[in-house]
């Protein structure tokens, strides 16, 4: 009887890993590469902003050829690039770069290859946060934590972007893991182990490499130990010999980052961290709600008609409420449970001293990060932890049990909201990509049958990689419309994109499309990209190559966080 209990626990456990890696891989490269995505890319096949094609017209169909591999590019090379032109630590990059050259050639299918990683990495955390439910409360806990993350639809959003946010969130839940044990064998051994601590300790320096977030999680840590210290000193004896070997890692941790320190500081000024707002009021607290119900449910709300929105809010809004409750009345059992008290209190400090990490961001350094769904990775691993082990301890309290998986019917509901939100996240109805660069390769290839130009005026290299990342969802559809017309016409519309600096106006973008050499078609798109730029900057009429008149099309403007604008260009007539 216990072995086929044995065998059941752990057949259980492989279907919520087998169930998360088909999620994190179904339609890998259904979504388009967004801005961030495209940074990734350059940096991690070896390249820098110095290697993009600036200042020239390119032909679409040769923008793929961008996102090749580097050969012969170390890591210390790669970090050296990070310091100088991105604000993220290396060792991520590095990991990069050496899964891409495997794999190279990259071929059609190099943005699979690209997003992979963070799938392997998202389904490894799914196996990481079972380990630690199983030693902070119970196997069966751990099970309903690694289903709950096998199809939350933030963890699967995570997974299916190329970007670094699973595999810190893998690195904080081994974190969490040892963190875990550190703290069981405190009060229970009245020592640590050497080989725990210095494994806590590994994994929180390498962690600080991958993703500056992770100092939030190392610090929260700490505190958690300050205060489990504090709160249970009475049961500790050996208080000395503890003191002075969390000294001893904490610090290694420390020296261990200090070589890139330095490039932190200097990171924290940069322009790329200027688009985050100071908050507004209360607005962190609400927004840390929203970012905790999108774990549990994501419904169609986004660009979607009003009817449509507010009923899958008013649902959303329901299902959290009644899983909040559900949570709420697990996790107090689990506090007045003498058994699991000491982890219920090791996890929830922790998820209190990431978030008021978080919010003193947001008021004291005025860059609010609370609205970025994503960035709430942090604390996620803990997140899903307490859900599953109160859960698991509501569930000890019922005896009805689901036919499947002997798990409480609620458990049930959970996994399948989870599931068919993550079909949602899949099929791209939620988490849409920011700038929404699909919608903008459609709306600009409204006229298949004619030529297109689409000009970005760029203010630094974020907005270049913007541009990269319109260009790469308006290529496939410009290929597929010239397939169908080449039958019908002896030449195919050509399609070009150019990058020109606009500094410290448009005027510099304006006049160098007047230079630009004399196009073979007599009729135009052009379509013209303009960061920071107000509809009212966008002049009646653009000269293009001194020989064709482009006219504002004014039906034709649209924004999506930058304007993009159609001009329609004739050749003048002498």
């Amino acid at each position: 009887m216990a072995n086929r209990k044995l065998y059941l626990h752990y057949l259980a456990l492989a279907g919520a890993i087998a169930l998360g890696a088909i999620l994190r891989f179904w339609n890998l490269d259904l979504k388009p590469l967004w801005m961030d995505e495209v940074i990734t890319a350059i940096f991690s096949l070896g390249k820098t902003y110095n290697d993009l094609p600036l200042d020239v017209v390119l032909p679409l169909e040769r923008v793929p050829e961008i996102f090749t591999i580097q050969p012969g590019v170390s890591c210390s090379q790669i970090a050296k690039n990070l310091a100088t032109q991105s604000t993220h630590p290396p060792l991520f990059f590095c990991g990069m770069y050496s899964w891409l050259r495997w794999l190279s050639p990259l071929g059609s299918e190099w943005v699979v290859k690209l997003r992979s990683p963070a799938a392997l990495f998202g389904v490894g955390a799914i196996v990481a946060i079972y380990y630690v439910n199983r030693i902070a409360f119970s196997r069966s806990a751990g099970i309903i934590a690694a289903a709950f993350m096998a199809v939350s639809p933030l963890a699967v959003y995570l997974s299916q972007e190329a970007r670094h946010y699973t595999l810190p969130m893998l690195l904080i839940t081994f974190s969490l893991l040892g963190l875990v044990q550190v703290v069981k064998d405190i009060e229970k051994r009245q020592k640590v182990r050497l080989w725990v601590l210095l494994g806590w300790a590994i994994i929180n320096s390498i962690s600080l490499y991958v993703h500056y977030f992770c100092i939030l999680a190392f610090i929260a840590q700490i505190g958690t130990l300050l205060v489990l210290i504090c709160w249970r000193r009475a049961n500790i004896i050996n208080k000395r010999h503890i003191w002075l070997a969390l000294i001893v890692c904490v610090s290694v941790v420390a020296i261990s980052f200090l070589p890139w320190l330095p490039v932190v500081f200097n990171n924290f000024n940069r322009s790329e961290t200027a688009w985050l707002d100071p908050p507004q009021n209360i607005s962190p607290l609400y927004q840390t709600l929203i970012s905790w119900l999108l774990m549990l449910i994501s419904l169609p709300v986004e660009n979607q008609p009003l009817a449509i929105a507010v009923i899958s809010g008013l649902l959303m809004l329901l299902f959290g409420v009644w899983v909040g409750w559900q949570a709420f009345k697990g996790l107090r059992q689990l506090w007045y449970a003498q058994s699991t008290h000491l982890a219920t209190l090791t996890l929830l400090s922790f998820s209190i001293w990431v978030l008021l990490e978080f919010f003193a961001i947001a008021y004291f350094l005025g860059k609010d990060i609370t609205p970025i769904p994503r960035y709430h990775f942090v604390y996620y691993p803990s997140f899903c932890a307490l859900l599953g082990a109160s859960f698991a301890q509501g569930n000890k309290k019922d005896k009805r049990k689901s036919s499947i998986f002997n798990l409480h019917s609620s458990i049930f509901i959970l996994v399948l909201v989870g599931i068919l939100s993550s079909i949602f996240v899949i099929s791209n109805l939620v988490f849409q990509k920011p700038f929404e660069p699909e919608q903008v390769a459609q709306n600009m290839n409204q006229e298949p049958s004619l030529p297109l130009m689409m000009v970005v005026g760029y203010r630094d290299y974020q907005d270049v990689a913007l541009g990269l990342s319109f260009a790469l969802a308006l290529e496939p559809l410009r290929e597929v419309g010239k397939d169908k017309l080449i039958s019908s016409s002896p030449s195919s519309p050509s399609s070009n994109i150019a990058f020109f600096k606009q500094s410290p106006d448009f005027a510099p973008v304006l006049q160098k499309l007047s230079q630009l050499p004399t196009p073979t078609a007599t009729e135009l798109n052009l379509w013209v990209v303009g960061p920071g730029r107000k509809r009212k900057d966008y002049p009646q009429q653009i000269t293009l190559s001194q020989q064709m008149t482009c006219t504002i099309d004014s039906l034709q403007h649209y924004r999506v966080g930058v304007p993009y604008q159609l001009y329609r260009c004739g050749k003048r007539i002498f």
